[in-house]
């Protein structure tokens, strides 16, 4: 029954979301409903591919758990950085949506777009789209502070004033207020160099620089640091 209350959610949005073009999602080439059950509660063990942080950022200690179809991510007291949880995809442009629910005014979630192949940034970092209880950010990542040169010079504390200005044009925020305990259904379209983020069918932010427009995103990361509940997740391919 949820997956198709989201099908039905996600086409409603997509005719609100593109009206007037010809656009669409494109083709579906992952989906997750997380309806399934872990072997044992003592680490991580999400299934369908999925990989987590634990074992390098929180000695082991579980950090995700799958419960009644949904996943649950938490930030353990030990770790020393958010919770990551990751799936493989590959597309240049195309949507993810999902289910999520945030308890407290300090949890996020966010979605950070990977090219583990570029060696020009630091982890693969291409962007992020966060959202919180009361807003949304989105930043580009390849051209602004996980570019090496950027963030070596930063490490460096030789960071220039140019780059600093710089820095403040590749992300903004958003005020959109979210309420807590509640779930909301997410779309997050890449569009050439272009982001936008909608949440329960209405549009809280969107962003345009050159970093989203590179040509492979092939990694999703969910971060959390602090909690969050994930479910019916999808993604779509446009080319």
């Amino acid at each position: 029954m949820k997956k198709l209350l989201f099908g039905l959610f996600a086409l409603l949005v997509l005719a609100k979301s593109f009206a007037g073009s010809k656009e669409s999602f494109g083709k579906l080439i992952f989906e997750d409903s997380f309806e399934r059950t872990e072997s044992q509660e003592l680490k991580d063990e999400p299934g369908n591919e999925w990989t987590t942080s634990s074992e390098k950022t929180a000695a082991g200690n579980k950090q995700v758990d799958l419960v009644n179809g949904v996943m649950h991510m938490w930030k353990h007291k030990d770790a020393n950085h958010a919770t990551s949880t990751r799936h493989a995809f590959e597309f240049t442009d195309g949507t993810i949506g999902m289910r999520f629910k945030l308890d407290s005014e300090k949890d996020h979630l966010r979605l950070n777009f990977t090219d583990m192949e570029l060696k020009t940034v630091h982890a693969g970092h291409l962007f992020d789209a966060d959202i919180g209880i009361n807003d949304v950010s989105i930043e580009d990542k390849k051209t602004g502070s996980m570019d090496l040169a950027i963030r070596n010079a930063r490490k460096a504390n030789a960071i220039t004033d140019k780059q600093l200005e710089m820095l403040k044009t590749k992300k903004r925020k958003f005020d959109h207020r979210l309420e807590k305990g509640v779930w909301h259904d997410l779309l997050v379209h890449v569009d050439a160099d272009t982001l936008v983020v909608i949440i329960d069918g209405k549009e809280a932010g969107r962003f345009r620089s050159e970093g989203i427009a590179h040509s492979r995103k092939a990694l999703l990361r969910l971060l959390v640091p602090g909690h969050a509940y994930i479910d019916d997740i999808k993604i779509w391919r446009r080319r």
